[in-house]
């Protein structure tokens, strides 16, 4: 059985959940983010893009209903014993499998929770559960029960969080060498992600962001490559990933001479990332770590240039994004409380100058200073 925890860890992160569980005065929970398995108890697939539930009762009894395609994958990497298989089939309805499980679970009229806000239920698969639901118990939303309990990182989890850390510096490592002019963007990715591979890790829950000259100013991945020119710019954002642990990292490097608003908005973002590490510790909420950004970026007079969010909580994630719920965003009142990991990302993007400039981050809070996980410097990086 291929687990990346020992049997008493996945045994705490049960106790959590029921407690939580009884706060809520649940009877059962309907887990359908697949990170919300991986994390209680082990289940590591992509299957969750098809109708899966794994159903927890308040005394701490699961059931997972999936396809035949994943049995074996529950098998081998999870400690789930009950597994229930629903058929493929024309004008298959698998949540009618999971009433009737439901009821063979004796949860008939009782109080159940939901994790609706995830992409392991699609809105097709919504309507099919709550058509059959909705009339058999009382169903709760309780997207983010679970997803509040991941937040916080057990030690055995910082263990591999730090493996992950390593993994991204080698990402970088790996990619400085080879961005100079006429370098191919191919090549710079191949390396990146080969680092991650060849020490262990794995695919991240996103891909890896790429892009220069006007594509320098996109947030996200999208197909394409170039070669790079002599005077250009590079935005990188990657993560080491392992046993589908994330640290992130973001930078902009740039090719031969930067501009004078290169160095402008560098100089704005390593300010606004000063200001949030000064912050980023118990005492303050999410938001208040937004307002530290945007208070710096405001004075500069990149409003319009900067966006309405600096970063967010990492962990365990699957496709398709390596984002948890928990954002640096206007009003967010969640507290920082030691022993999350959080990347915080400044991201400036100046379309009237066709200049961009990133600078991100993850860092493990603690009662104090937060430790940043990668050892690399924050200098602007000029690439020859």
């Amino acid at each position: 059985m291929a687990l990346h925890f020992e049997r008493e860890e996945y045994a705490a992160r049960l106790e959590k959940l029921k407690a939580s569980m009884r706060a809520e005065k649940l009877d059962a929970m309907l887990l359908f983010a697949q990170e919300s398995m991986y994390w209680l108890t082990g289940y590591d697939t992509f299957g969750f893009c098809f109708f899966q539930c794994l159903v927890v009762k308040a005394d701490g009894s699961m059931t997972l209903l999936t396809r035949s395609a994943d049995l074996r994958q529950a098998r081998q990497t999870s400690i789930i014993e009950n597994i229930v298989v629903w058929t493929d089939r024309t004008n298959a309805d698998p949540a009618l499998d999971l009433k009737n499980l439901l009821s063979d679970l004796d949860l008939l009229g009782e109080r159940i929770g939901v994790e609706y806000d995830t992409h392991g239920l699609t809105g097709a698969n919504c309507r099919k559960l709550d058509n059959q639901l909705q009339s058999f118990a009382e169903l709760v939303d309780e997207s983010y029960l679970v997803s509040r309990l991941r937040l916080i990182k057990s030690p055995a989890e910082i263990v591999h969080v730090r493996r992950a850390a390593s993994l991204a510096d080698a990402a970088l490592d790996a990619a400085l060498p080879l961005i100079k002019p006429g370098a191919d963007e191919a090549d710079i990715l191949a390396a990146m992600q080969g680092a991650v591979f060849s020490g262990g890790g794995d695919y991240p829950a996103n891909e890896f962001i790429i892009g220069s000259g006007e594509d320098a100013l996109l947030c996200r991945y999208k197909a394409g490559r170039r070669q790079l020119a002599t005077d250009d710019q590079l935005t990188l954002e990657w993560a080491g990933t392992f046993a589908h642990y994330h640290v992130a990292m973001m930078r902009t490097v740039i090719i031969g001479e930067p501009t004078l608003r290169h160095i402008e908005l560098y100089e704005a973002c390593r300010e606004a990332l000063d200001a949030i590490t000064a912050i980023l510790r118990p005492g303050h909420t999410f938001g208040q770590v937004f307002d530290a950004h945007a208070e710096v970026m405001d004075a500069r007079g990149l409003t319009r240039h900067r966006l309405n969010a600096c970063g967010y909580s990492l962990g365990a994630r699957f496709t398709p994004s390596w984002m948890e719920h928990q954002m640096f965003h206007a009003g967010n009142p969640r507290e920082i409380e030691p022993d999350m990991t959080l990347f915080v990302h400044m991201i400036i993007m100046d379309s009237e100058a066709g200049t961009a400039m990133t600078l991100g981050q993850t860092y493990l809070t603690t009662a104090d200073a937060p430790e940043s996980l990668s050892a690399k410097s924050l200098d602007l990086i000029i690439a020859p």
